[in-house]
């Protein structure tokens, strides 16, 4: 991710919880707490100019809606404190992928929310010279034939680092950079699949987090947002002790089986990942500097997900949502 997009990023999670802060405090008690991701958070909002600090501020007032509508326990009757944090980036290292989380340390509830803004990416996971995604990913080292197929691929490009050369200079990148890595990819996750079942699971795990969480996506040219709930544990959308909320968020199936891993047709960039419970993912690599280096990123978007994963749109004109 870009530093532009990285700060708007953390931008809109600024505002989110601005507002999350005063729409809850109206009805109950609620405080924000103060640690240097909202202090990184501020000093975004304030690089970004007014317009889109505008669109961002529409955009979380739609989000915030939403969530009131599905999240009783935010506005419930009560004297305890209601507290409201972002979360540092590492978090998501370790399958933490909620940026903000909402809590209430007396009855125990929490929910988290994962921002987007313009964009629907699940992960920006990276291949590297040194990076065992294997391990990192679902457990399980990246094998000796892996390392023997990408190792020429990384030599090389230590080679173009000594010369200073960028990305654009690379010669026909994607037939001898993009296509050996991501062929080297699918060929150590079939291997992993095959000696272990079990790292399908911890591999959807991986993408889709540990915690159940709202996805909210910032969609600026429809002028809307998007609430997407992953209620997989069973923790999103309880009710008070006197209400239930009218939208009912159905409980979701991590993928537990790999079906099938492949090159998306007429790509040299993209590989697709088909799972079982209605999941599918692509992977797409890309150089994420203009400078050569032995890190490539991959764009990683859920393009298949299953009917149970419902999305609420809400305009950013209007207080009607379509689900």
């Amino acid at each position: 991710m870009s530093n532009k997009s990285n700060d708007q990023g953390h931008a809109y999670e600024y505002i989110c919880l601005l507002i999350l802060e005063e729409v809850i405090s109206e009805r109950r008690p609620a405080k924000i707490i103060e640690n240097s991701s909202l202090v990184a958070a501020k000093r975004a909002w304030d690089k970004i100019g007014p317009e889109l600090q505008e669109n961002l501020k529409e955009s979380a007032n739609a989000a915030v809606r939403t969530l009131c509508t599905l999240e009783l326990r935010m506005l419930e009757d009560g004297n305890d404190m209601l507290e409201l944090l972002i979360q540092p980036d590492n978090k998501g290292e370790d399958g933490d992928v909620r940026d903000i989380l909402v809590i209430r340390r007396d009855i125990r509830w929490e929910i988290g929310l994962s921002l987007k803004h313009n964009h629907f990416a699940v992960k920006h996971s990276r291949l590297s010279k040194d990076l065992d995604f294997g391990e990192k990913w679902f457990g399980i080292e990246c094998s000796q034939k892996y390392w023997e197929e990408v190792g020429p691929i990384f030599d090389y490009l230590d080679e173009e680092i000594a010369k200073g050369t960028l990305w654009r200079e690379i010669p026909d990148k994607k037939d001898n950079i993009y296509v050996p890595l991501l062929k080297a990819f699918m060929s150590e996750i079939k291997r992993s699949y095959s000696a272990d079942k079990t790292m399908a699971k911890r591999l959807g795990e991986y993408l889709l987090g540990k915690y159940d969480f709202y996805k909210v996506i910032s969609i600026d040219r429809k002028r809307e947002t998007q609430v997407q709930p992953l209620n997989v544990r069973g923790t999103l959308n309880k009710p008070t002790n006197v209400q239930k909320s009218i939208i009912s968020v159905p409980l979701t199936s991590l993928p537990e089986r790999i079906i099938d891993i492949e090159m998306k047709p007429n790509s040299k960039t993209t590989v697709e990942l088909y799972m079982d419970n209605g999941w599918q993912f692509s992977f797409r690599i890309h150089s994420a500097d203009e400078e050569v280096e032995t890190s490539l990123k991959f764009d990683v978007q859920a393009v298949g997900i299953p009917a149970t994963v419902i999305s609420i749109n809400t305009s950013w004109d209007e207080d009607e949502s379509e689900a």
